[in-house]
């Protein structure tokens, strides 16, 4: 099979777009403005997004709009990343990106990603980087020139296919887990932060919650250091129902092939979930030194502490990870074993902002002094609302943990067959029990 392929120059097959070389106002809302930071492991995550207004969107978009289907790919700092742009996401490319798009319809715009991540022309862009002395990038003017193996188009789409319904799957994972994280968010803001169940008794409305819920919340409100707070439940520093114990300050151990794992701030998605498709394995001996303050397990959550300040992750049930540098374990004391309350306390708009007023500014990075982490205020109620939050609620954690451990599994899956596939190396018929054996 691979006899059958044929080598063309990158430029003869696609059009080649550069971004702009700016950086407009940020905006809360409109069009994306991708960042390099969007790359995912072949996929663009738009967890974190900027955004930019329509009359800078006229601006940046100038040289090109990019559309679904077309490949957007780094060409400076992490260099070989790229991604499709998905259906229906209006946006421009961002600095240091650029865009492929094929010529015509004998290319298949999915195929050219994976081409483009494939093993080959990976080592061809590790061939021809320019190494700066502050950056690495790719020359875009020689771009055009790169070599890349394609076979003819039927090929292309069974191959895209294949390797496409495995990233439909984690896609699709992902949406879930914004669904149900949305819902546990919602109740936490319901019940802690607006304190609709206390409003409505108070107004003498039904607070629709079942009777022994509803019996759980008061009918009135007292003052407090943070407001107005339902009667009876109190203002509490994070320290008083949770340990905050911090990173081990030594210099980073070296990575592995194979090992333990030591959690990395890109490991912090923003829902709150672990994310391991790209783990840090270290040496069992700098394991065992890495965890000699905590192992972090299941139920702990991890902040971190400088630069991306405040993103918080909490470790799934069955994992365990030392912690790297610039982040901090928080965990339920015995107490108070309510490790979904406590993510959601932490991931909350009042959290953020409690953050951001112990958040130091830096000349270069902020920082969140782990001294100050038990200092942060939450609004805690009584055991019995806790432990009714946490029977509601730990099974929509439990679900989403499940389906991020499921798009891991699948993306390893996709990742041993991108390369015999874009190689030729194995014919499609194999492809099947492959999938199977390391499923």
């Amino acid at each position: 099979m691979a006899g059958e392929w044929k080598t063309f120059r990158l430029g003869d097959i696609v059009e080649i777009f550069d971004g702009p070389h700016a950086t407009p106002k940020k905006t809360d809302s409109g069009p994306v403005f991708l960042g390099i930071w969007n790359f995912s492991n072949g996929r663009l995550d738009l967890s974190e997004t900027e955004h930019l207004s329509e009359n800078d969107f006229e601006r940046w978009s100038r040289r090109v709009t990019p559309s679904a289907g077309d490949i957007v790919f780094s060409y400076e700092t992490r260099l070989g990343e790229a991604a499709a742009i998905p259906p229906n996401l209006k946006c421009c490319l961002g600095r240091r990106m650029g865009l492929l798009r094929p010529k015509n319809r004998s290319i298949d715009s999915r195929f050219l990603l994976y081409a483009y991540l494939g093993p080959e022309f990976q080592d061809t862009i590790r061939e021809r980087t320019i190494h700066g002395s502050t950056v690495d990038r790719i020359p875009l003017v020689e771009l055009p020139e790169f070599p890349i193996r394609i076979p003819d188009i039927a090929e292309q789409r069974v191959i895209a296919n294949v390797l496409g319904s495995l990233d439909d799957k984690i896609e699709l994972n992902r949406k879930m887990n914004e669904t149900l994280e949305a819902m546990a968010r919602a109740l936490f803001k319901s019940w802690f932060v607006d304190f609709d169940p206390v409003r409505a008794k108070a107004e003498g409305r039904d607070t629709g919650l079942p009777a022994p819920i509803a019996a759980l919340f008061p009918n009135s409100f007292a003052d407090s250091s943070l407001g107005k707070i339902p009667k009876g439940w109190t203002v509490s520093q994070l320290g008083t129902f949770a340990e905050v114990i911090d990173c081990l300050h030594s210099k980073k151990p070296e990575r592995r092939v194979k090992g333990r794992p030591l959690l990395q701030l890109w490991n912090i998605r923003q829902d709150a979930i672990l994310d391991m498709t790209d783990p840090y394995f270290i040496a069992e001996e700098d394991y065992e030194k890495w965890i000699s303050r905590i192992e972090a397990s299941r139920g702990d959550c991890v902040i971190t502490n400088v630069g991306r300040v405040g993103a918080v992750a909490q470790i799934p049930e069955g994992f365990k990870a030392a912690l790297g540098r610039n982040m901090t374990a928080i965990r339920c004391r015995s107490g108070h074993p309510f490790p979904t309350f406590l993510v959601q306390a932490l991931t909350s708009r009042a959290m953020l902002e409690e953050i951001d007023l112990r958040t130091d500014s830096g000349t270069i990075l902020d920082s969140l002094n782990v001294r100050n982490i038990p200092k942060l205020r939450v609004v805690l109620p009584p055991i019995s609302v806790l432990s009714e939050f946490e029977r509601c609620c730990r099974p929509l954690r439990a679900r989403m943990e499940y389906l991020q451990n499921e798009s891991v599994t699948l993306a390893n899956v996709r990742d041993s067959l991108l390369p015999k596939l874009i190689s030729g190396e194995i014919r499609l018929n194999r492809v099947a029990s492959l999938v199977e054996a390391n499923a």
